[in-house]
């Protein structure tokens, strides 16, 4: 490994798009129904629209400071710059649950449906044979994983698109016809409190990831600073348009759906709207969606270690190195790799609410990142910038935050305990590396130290 080896910049706009459209995969809409209909009630196209409200703020957050600092990190960079590096190595220590857990449910899932498709063959057989198959996709490059990304998100859409048209077609044919398009009763349960479509929104921002993960490609983006904020805008924007849609369409239509295992929940919903011809297509297109969801999200976390090992928060020599034949950090490819074999030991609504912990504390201190950098570093204070760089992010931090206390009490449990087992890394960490410089005598700065503290 030459740890002197640069990643290439070669992305572009749509390149981007297709990315995180791929790492969000539009066909999450299906594979995380179940997770979602039971935490909202029932309620998706509410909660699906305030989980939207809530991204859109955060997007516009992420935008903002990927201009100020177009490089890899995310929302680990921009907090540890603009607000304070201790609080930037808990946001990059919450992320690492999110980005690691975001692999598993894509290997998770498509383990999960093929087994439904071939009970015979078992959940872990298919984990282990897409886990390698990922390694090696990525270990060749991401430009060919933007061109199979392309391929992928246009056949999903098309598959959403068929969906909504059987949905059109059995209500044609049948009994209520077009004018049940318009119960718009059927959308809210007004027995049920309102903080059930929130707790539903928290879980459904999972859906939304993805936006965020093209950040963590600022390295190899061409022009980033202008690239990346067209691209989240482009992203957010694509997939409220198809998340709320299709919400929409399952909801009038079946408002009563029940299911007994919410992890396959869409295999039935599916079968339900289509029939056997329906859900053929659908598995064809879920081991695509699955695929490509797994490649991209592989990507992401690997990118975001790899700038944890350059700015030494994890080991340099591994975290930081890329293959000198491939320009891809292959240590980061066969680490994470190996962690996503834990695949077989847990179930999808254990994944998925991890992933939201990780992203909910990310986006909230993103947002808290736009107020410390512009607003209190660079005191741009204007009528118009209070409203662009205090109230809008203040906004979503807060949205955010709300949705965050929202997560089941088991799930909080564990996200804090990830904290506390990151507090005892750092002082492990710290006090190692005061003990190097007290006996080389190395004026070095640490990172997560300030210099007057180990002198």
């Amino acid at each position: 490994m030459n740890q002197q080896t640069k990643l290439v910049k070669s992305l572009k706009v749509h390149h981007l798009v297709f990315f995180g459209l791929a790492w969000m995969t539009p066909m999450i809409y299906f594979t995380v129904f179940g997770v979602a209909y039971e935490a909202a009630d029932g309620m998706m196209v509410a909660a699906y629209l305030v989980a939207f409200l809530a991204i859109f703020f955060t997007a516009y957050s992420y935008s903002r400071m990927v201009k100020a600092y177009p490089i890899s990190g995310s929302a680990y960079t921009y907090t540890k710059k603009s607000i304070h590096p201790l609080f930037g190595f808990f946001v990059g220590w919450a992320l690492l649950l999110d980005y690691i857990f975001s692999p598993i449910i894509a290997i998770l899932t498509f383990g999960i449906f093929m087994n439904t498709e071939f009970p015979s063959i078992p959940i872990y057989m298919w984990i282990i044979v897409m886990n390698v198959v990922l390694a090696i996709v990525n270990i060749v490059g991401t430009k060919s994983v933007a061109r199979v990304s392309f391929i992928s998100v246009m056949i999903q859409i098309l598959f959403i698109a068929l969906f909504c048209l059987f949905i059109v077609k059995n209500m044609v044919v049948g009994q209520t016809g077009l004018s049940h398009f318009f119960a718009l009763g059927n959308l809210i349960h007004h027995d049920a409190p309102i903080t059930t479509i929130f707790s539903g929104a928290a879980i459904i921002c999972f859906c939304f990831l993805g936006f965020d993960a093209v950040t963590t490609m600022a390295e190899e983006t061409i022009h980033p600073e202008k690239t990346i904020p067209k691209a989240i805008f482009l992203i957010v924007m694509i997939a409220a348009a198809m998340y709320i849609a299709t919400s929409y369409f399952t909801q009038i239509a079946y408002p009563n759906f029940s299911f007994t295992n919410p992890d396959n929940a869409a295999y039935h919903l599916v079968q339900l709207v289509g029939g056997s011809l329906l859900n053929t297509i659908f598995m064809t297109v879920l081991v695509i969606a699955t695929f490509t969801q797994g490649v991209s999200s592989v990507t992401s976390i690997t990118r975001f270690l790899y700038a944890l090992g350059k700015e030494s928060i994890l080991p340099k020599n591994g975290f930081a190195s890329i293959h000198p034949k491939f320009n891809t950090p292959v240590f980061n490819i066969i680490l994470v790799t190996i962690l996503s074999f834990l695949g077989v030991f847990i179930d999808l609504n254990t994944a998925v609410t991890f992933v939201s912990f990780g992203s909910l504390t990310a986006f909230m201190f993103v947002n808290l990142s736009v107020i410390g950098h512009f607003y209190i570093k660079m005191k741009q204070r204007s009528a118009v910038q209070t409203c662009l760089y205090f109230i809008a992010p203040l906004i979503g931090a807060g949205f955010i935050g709300w949705l965050l206390t929202l997560l089941n009490k088991v799930t909080l449990g564990i996200g804090v305990s990830w904290l506390a087992c990151g507090f005892i890394y750092l002082f492990i960490k710290t006090k190692w590396s005061k003990r190097q410089i007290d006996s080389t005598k190395d004026e070095t700065e640490l990172d997560l130290l300030p210099k007057e503290k180990i002198q």
